[in-house]
């Protein structure tokens, strides 16, 4: 287990390229936006199928 940590750590410091400030902030700023984009879609299609399966019930107690 030693072994694996260190060896992270090794790879993280020597062989990963990280972002600049100005380019994490901008993919956080689309990560965020489409973040909510996915959610109001979300809550649109379970609006509509709650409506829907309302409508079904209220159809069969008629």
């Amino acid at each position: 287990m030693v072994n694996y940590i260190t060896e992270s750590y090794k790879e993280l410091k020597n062989h990963v390229t990280w972002p600049t400030w100005a380019e994490a902030q901008k993919l956080t700023v689309i990560v965020a936006v489409f973040s909510v984009l996915l959610a109001l879609a979300v809550w649109g299609v379970d609006t509509v199928f709650s409506k829907l399966v309302g409508m079904y019930f209220d159809w069969i107690k008629s």
